[in-house]
This record gives C-alpha cells, sequence and structure tokens, in this order.
C-alpha cells in the first residue's frame, strides 16, 4: 500500500520499485505475493483498479490505486508503527539462549560465520543505496540508513561478544 500512496502503478511496477530499493532487507514479500495481495487488498475495499491498455503490443495491465478507505488505514498503520516500538525475536536470539550446550570452539566458528554473513549483507545494502542517485526519496534513504545502522551495530556487538568469549577460561 505504501508504494501505492506515492502513485497508482500495476504489479510488476511494484516489484521494480521492491527490489530497486532493496526492500527486501527489511520486509518479506515474494514476487508472487504481490498480485494476490493486490487483489486481496482490492477485494475488501483498500484499492481501487482499472485496466489500462499496454503500451504498442504489450499485454493490458490492472493498474493499482488506494480508495479513501485504503488511504485512511494506511496512514493509521504508518502512524502506529512510527510510535511504537515492536520487537522481534530471531533465530539467532534463539542460538544465543542455548550456548550452554556448545563447546567453546562451536560457538565462535559458529559467530565467525555469522559475522561473515552480517559483513556480506552490509556490502550488499550498501552496493543497492550506492547505486541510486540524488533523486532517492529522503524516506527511503532513510531506510538505507536504518538498515546499514542496524547491521553495522549488530556487527559491532557479535564481534565483541567473540572477543569475551575468547577471553573466557572455560565454558
Amino acid at each position: 500500500m505504501s508504494l501505492l500512496v506515492e502513485k497508482p502503478m500495476h504489479g510488476y511496477q511494484i516489484e521494480k520499485i521492491i527490489e530497486e530499493r532493496g526492500m527486501r532487507e527489511w520486509t518479506n514479500i515474494g514476487f508472487s505475493s504481490i498480485y494476490y495481495i493486490l487483489e486481496k487488498l482490492r477485494k475488501i475495499g483498500w484499492l481501487k483498479s482499472v485496466l489500462e491498455s499496454g503500451e504498442g503490443k504489450g499485454p493490458a495491465r490492472q493498474i493499482y490505486s488506494l480508495t479513501t478507505t485504503g488511504r485512511d488505514i494506511w496512514k493509521r498503520a504508518v502512524i502506529t508503527a512510527l510510535s511504537h516500538p515492536h520487537r522481534t525475536s530471531s533465530n539467532f536470539q534463539l542460538g544465543l539462549s542455548n550456548l550452554l550446550f556448545l563447546e567453546k570452539e562451536q560457538i565462535i566458528s559458529s559467530l565467525e560465520v555469522y559475522v561473515n554473513e552480517l559483513e556480506q549483507k552490509h556490502q550488499q545494502v550498501m552496493g543497492k543505496f550506492s547505486n541510486h542517485d540524488e533523486n532517492l526519496p529522503w524516506n527511503v534513504s532513510a531506510m538505507f540508513d536504518l538498515s546499514l545502522t542496524q547491521i553495522k551495530t549488530e556487527l559491532d556487538w557479535v564481534k565483541s561478544f567473540i572477543e569475551k568469549i575468547n577471553n573466557l577460561i572455560t565454558l
């Protein structure tokens, strides 16, 4: 819905923006889910659509836009999201809760793999962010900045935790 606030679009346009902005770094939405979600939101009255003839020999496409109800629901959801912190748990936290049952070498080895993957993730997000010019909307720039900051903070924490474990004589 957030992308449709910007302008009416068809499903493939939404997919392209999701890819361009690296939105899959912070949200779980598959390409095949886009059309399903668009139709579901249209059926409940949050979206409307018009069939637009394709350019040249291209196929006709459904162009979706928010209804007044959809825009009101979207606005309330955004205000709620910005007003209230929401913590999510992760597999990493589950792993931390079970450290007592692993050998020190297993813990360090696993955490070093985790650091490697976080560093790769940081490079991927930075690469996507760097590929944009100055015309990137400021709110999208903020999303990239937050993602990069979170990855960097987690990297720093894990590296510090590895040092603490290395300094322990026994576990």
